[in-house]
């Protein structure tokens, strides 16, 4: 498509013209008050800017509800006197305390952390510190609290540096014309709208770049937290090993677990001071018992 197909009036812009308009407005936007923070890892992109903080935390807030209702129903939700779930609530009580330093925000959060009784081995923490473990990767992976922490700091680093906001506004930029721009900046209501418009936060697949970064923080959240840092090679040696193997970087959006086992290993000069200074957990806990194979997870209550 040429320029000379767009003329005046046309109803839409050339994509020239659209990359020109993405690349001068992600130029004048402010970076995020973390990206100042005095940890390189904490820097978030300018993209977070092109949709609400508030508005992307409510829709997560709505869809984490619905899903611990569902589960509820199910009778496939956690307990709060379950073994796996006091583990789960006490490692995210050691990790969170860190979080507000890379993102302010963080401070004022409803964080919540539920056990999930399905065999999936599968986390996540949804924006606003909405936080979920499957109880098949706790048992089947057999992890221990080193491990456990890897994935929750993880997974909260990708709330930290505002991953699904970021995609939210990569979306934005690219699909919507300069009024709807402009509107989303705060001169109108296609901020609004576009939420409305339905993203699954639920099951949202970050970038290769988002996953490598979301290690990064993870590691020195939870050696600062007081976890062995070194629980993150164990942990993805596990997951290669029940994945039976995974395909290569370049094949994947997401890094390979090699190349991750290799990322992991190459930080863990930075993170061991941290974990040095950090006073060590007062409480351990024994992996959860394997369901039997071809069964369902075993009822977390």
């Amino acid at each position: 498509m040429s320029d000379a197909t767009n003329h005046p009036g046309a109803g839409c812009l050339c994509w020239r013209h659209q990359r020109r308009l993405f690349t001068g407005l992600l130029a004048t936007l402010p970076l995020g008050a973390a990206a100042q923070n005095t940890i390189p890892e904490c820097k978030r992109s300018r993209l977070t800017k092109l949709v609400s903080a508030k508005q992307v935390e409510q829709q997560a807030g709505q869809q984490y509800a619905q899903m611990l209702q569902q589960m509820q129903g199910q009778r496939a939700l956690g307990a709060a006197e379950h073994p796996q779930v006091k583990r789960l609530r006490y490692i995210a009580d050691r990790i969170i305390p860190f979080t507000k330093e890379c993102n302010a925000a963080a401070a004022s959060w409803r964080w919540e952390v539920n056990l999930i009784g399905r065999t999936d081995l599968n986390a996540f923490c949804m924006p606003g510190g909405k936080i979920a473990f499957f109880y098949g990767i706790l048992a089947q992976l057999k992890l221990d609290d080193d491990e456990v922490a890897m994935i929750m700091g993880h997974e909260v680093a990708h709330a930290l540096l505002e991953h699904a906001r970021e995609r939210m506004g990569k979306n934005a930029a690219t699909g919507l014309g300069a009024a709807a721009l402009s509107a989303v900046l705060g001169l109108g209501s296609a901020g609004d709208a576009l939420l409305r418009g339905g993203a699954n936060l639920l099951s949202l697949k970050y970038s290769r770049d988002d996953e490598s970064e979301a290690d990064a923080l993870g590691l020195i959240l939870s050696a600062r937290a007081g976890y062995k840092p070194q629980a993150g090679v164990s942990l993805w040696q596990k997951m290669l090993a029940a994945s039976k193997g995974a395909p290569p970087g370049w094949l994947s959006t997401h890094p390979s677990g090699q190349d991750r086992i290799a990322q992991i290993t190459e930080r863990l000069p930075r993170v061991q001071p941290l974990y040095d200074a950090a006073p060590r957990p007062s409480v351990r806990w024994a992996p959860p018992v394997a369901p039997a194979a071809g069964s369902a997870a075993a009822p977390p209550r």
